[in-house]
């Protein structure tokens, strides 16, 4: 994931900052809780293509 790219990427729910986790090809929004795949190194910023973040990956990511 390009870093300048992740700058200005933001969760198109709450327009909050978002995390890359490259073990699991995903964006994550804490705010949102929710998980944004990237595929192929393209982000899809979709509400129905995110998945809800566990209280185990939240606690993580904080």
């Amino acid at each position: 994931m390009d870093p300048r790219l992740l700058e200005i990427l933001v969760c198109p729910i709450t327009k909050g900052p978002l995390g890359y986790h490259k073990d699991k090809q995903e964006l994550w929004s804490v705010s949102a809780r929710l998980a944004y795949p990237v595929r192929d190194g393209i982000p899809v910023m979709l509400e129905e293509e995110a998945r809800p973040l566990t209280e185990d990956e939240l606690a993580q990511a904080r």
